[in-house]
């Protein structure tokens, strides 16, 4: 165990901060042994090999090597490992939860150490309540295999969620599955300042969508955004929520830009009791459009 901690804790990480915290907060918490996940047998022969750069899910989870068998399996990497850990790449480019790929990887990709490090039951369910939405909202259910039931229940063989993460987590608006809106072109300038008025916040984003996404998040946020009328929104934060927002709601997202092109708009919401966010009123912003540009001067002015 101690040659394989040494090895875990010396290799590279592209995000060392979180990475590291992580990583610690793993070797903490496991034991000498595991209990066995899925169908896997704990007692085959398994290998040591260095993650792939081409296995960009697990680049920079904190660790370089990871066992072979997996614990679903699968013992090939070109066969198996990697192309179907690109079936991962969008849900992890959501940040439906900020260790989805913590435990994705500890099972994809598990650490190479001289013991079985599993993700625990209560690790899985975190994931799980934040994910499984988002890939709901996207018409794929919660993968069988990743049955929150197969996993240990015991907290001391296993990892478990950082409970940092989750205070964090309520204290953040986040993006969610919702119904789509139309998208109003040339609104008059009573109905832009109307949205002001009944809604948490308001502001300018220029939404991207890629031609070609290659591996890249089709919908992107590009530049600053700007805020017309706050609310609770962060500053820090607005950018990210909203880029969140478009990947979870793909179906939303295609209708608002075409592929290669990037469009202005004027976004009005709420942000619910529970923290989550939506999106009502969708105004494209084009140059020929007085109301719009009319109703943001007046707005620094007006009184609902």
């Amino acid at each position: 165990m101690r040659g394989a901690s040494k090895r875990l804790l010396s290799s590279s990480c592209a995000l060392p901060g979180l990475c590291q915290l992580f990583l610690m907060a793993a070797l903490l918490a496991v034991a000498l042994f595991a209990s066995p996940l899925l169908a896997f047998d704990l007692g085959q022969s398994t290998r040591c090999v260095t993650i792939p750069n081409q296995m960009k899910v697990c680049k920079d989870v904190g660790y370089s090597e990871m066992r072979l068998p997996n614990f679903l399996g699968h013992s090939s990497l070109e066969g198996e490992v990697v192309p179907r850990s690109e079936d991962w790449r969008p849900l992890l480019q959501t940040g439906c939860h900020p260790q989805a790929q913590a435990f994705l990887c500890s099972i994809i990709a598990p650490v190479c150490l001289d013991t079985f490090i599993q993700p625990c039951r209560s690790l899985c369910v975190a994931v799980r309540d934040s994910c499984a939405p988002v890939l709901a909202c996207q018409g794929h259910p919660w993968p069988e295999a990743l049955n929150c039931d197969r996993f240990a229940a015991e907290e001391d063989m296993c990892l478990t969620p950082l409970a940092k993460f989750s205070h964090f987590l309520k204290d953040l608006p986040k993006a969610v599955c919702q119904k789509c809106h139309s998208v109003e072109v040339a609104p008059a300038m009573k109905t832009v300042i109307s949205a002001f008025c009944h809604h948490d916040f308001a502001v300018t984003a220029k939404l991207h969508r890629l031609r070609h996404p290659a591996g890249e998040p089709e919908f992107q946020v590009e530049g600053r955004v700007e805020f017309i009328r706050q609310g609770p929104l962060l500053p820090y934060d607005t950018q990210h929520l909203l880029q969140d927002w478009l990947l979870i709601n793909l179906s939303c997202a295609s209708a608002l830009v075409r592929p290669g092109r990037s469009q202005l708009y004027v976004l009005t919401g709420s942000v619910q009791p529970d923290g989550s966010i939506a999106l009502v009123r969708f105004f494209p912003w084009h140059k020929k459009d007085a109301g719009i540009a009319l109703a943001t001067r007046k707005w620094k002015h007006h009184r609902c």
